[in-house]
């Protein structure tokens, strides 16, 4: 009879373990290691991610009840004070690489957008992670409180992110999206991508547009520009005007020089009235505004994140050790979302992550677990009739 490993076992398979070692090389990540590697401390934080662990005693303990699978995980023993000193001392920089050699394998079995353009959509925001200030001291924000704050490249094809970098929670979002070198890398001409009014920076918004990168954001109030002419007749009832402006304050038009269009949109349900400023001439009004309206998406994938993967409570109080939790957090997204959309699996994220949850310790294989779904799952609990024999 063929031996099965367990499900822990079989989503271990997707990593890349080959460019994982590379990482470790590269990081010099196993130095006056004798046993407990950097492999060993990515199997037990996938096993703490999806099992919801969020203490060292508890993963010990946990792994510990399992000891007799761990022959094909590559572990060989797990103690809190290794664990403890690993997230303290081992780069998570290996981590942080997995996560984009696992991009590069998700994005070739993702889905594209729902828009009708061809052209790659992107969505950017922060959000915050309150920490307590006396246990990370280093993550200072306000006098009695303590946060860090995670800026991401939301791609819309997919629903993944392009990348990720965490920041004190003092740092301005806009600031982050001017120095941050990958976004270039990421947004190549022809790209769009919405912001909310955060990232309303003349100065970075031209240097998009120098690129041929296509911005959508709202407008603020407290602009001055005078009206360059109508854009194109309009022909949908939700937008009241559509022209190029151009900035009339000095300082302004030195940042951006050229003209912009602004779109005025009604929201048919609830009657509210936006603006918004684009660089793009070319799409029609209402497909400007559902740009925007998409960005929401990254809101949405802000929420998943903090109910369903570790990353508000941690197993080390050093930057490294919450760096290195939020990367392998990271990875598991993708590793869920590699399986949704390689297998074609029509339930949701969620139901997923619940599904492996149960069932990560048994020695199953992943295709079973896939065939259940809510109703199936809802179809079990129901009672089972009975006959009536009187």
């Amino acid at each position: 009879m063929r031996q099965v490993t367990t499900i822990l076992g079989e989503l271990l398979k997707i990593f890349p373990r080959y460019e994982f070692e590379k990482l470790e090389k590269q990081h010099q990540s196993n130095r006056y290691t004798k046993y407990y590697t950097g492999w060993q401390q990515l199997v037990t934080l996938l096993f703490a991610q999806i099992g919801g662990h969020d203490s060292l005693r508890g993963i010990e303990t946990s792994l510990g009840m399992h000891s007799q699978k761990w022959y094909h995980l590559g572990l060989k023993d797990i103690k809190r004070s290794t664990l403890s000193d690993a997230m303290k001392n081992r780069p998570y920089e290996i981590y942080e690489g997995l996560f984009y050699k696992l991009l590069d394998k998700c994005r070739s079995v993702t889905p594209h957008h729902r828009f009708r353009f061809k052209s790659p959509l992107f969505s950017m925001d922060a959000t915050v992670i309150d920490l307590c200030l006396s246990a990370f001291p280093w993550a200072t924000f306000r006098q009695r409180k303590g946060a860090i704050k995670l800026h991401y490249l939301y791609d819309h094809s997919g629903s993944l992110p392009a990348f990720m970098v965490m920041t004190d929670a003092k740092r301005h979002d806009v600031r982050v999206a001017k120095s941050e070198e990958r976004l270039d890398f990421h947004l190549l001409p022809d790209s769009i991508i919405s912001v909310d009014r955060a990232y309303l920076d003349f100065e970075w918004l031209y240097s998009l547009e120098q690129r041929g990168v296509w911005f959508v954001t709202r407008s603020k109030k407290n602009i001055q520009y005078r009206i360059a002419g109508q854009h194109k007749p309009i022909r949908n009832k939700q937008v009241s005007r559509d022209e190029k402006i151009e900035l009339i304050i000095e300082e302004s038009r030195k940042k951006y020089p050229k003209a912009l269009r602004l779109v005025c949109y009604t929201d048919p349900q609830t009657g509210k009235v936006y603006e918004f400023l684009t660089n793009n001439m070319k799409l029609a009004a209402s497909t400007i505004a559902d740009i925007y309206k998409s960005r929401w998406q990254i809101e949405l994938f802000f929420k998943w994140l903090k109910q369903n993967l570790k990353i508000k409570s941690f197993l080390g109080t050093s930057r490294n050790a919450v760096l290195s939790q939020i990367w392998a957090a990271m990875c598991y997204y993708l590793l869920l979302a590699y399986i949704k959309f390689q297998t074609k699996y029509r339930g949701s994220l969620q139901v997923l992550t619940r599904m492996i949850a149960s069932v990560v310790m048994e020695q199953r294989l992943l295709i079973d677990i896939l065939s259940f779904n809510e109703r199936s799952i809802k179809k079990a609990r129901d009672p089972v009739p009975q006959l009536a024999l009187f």
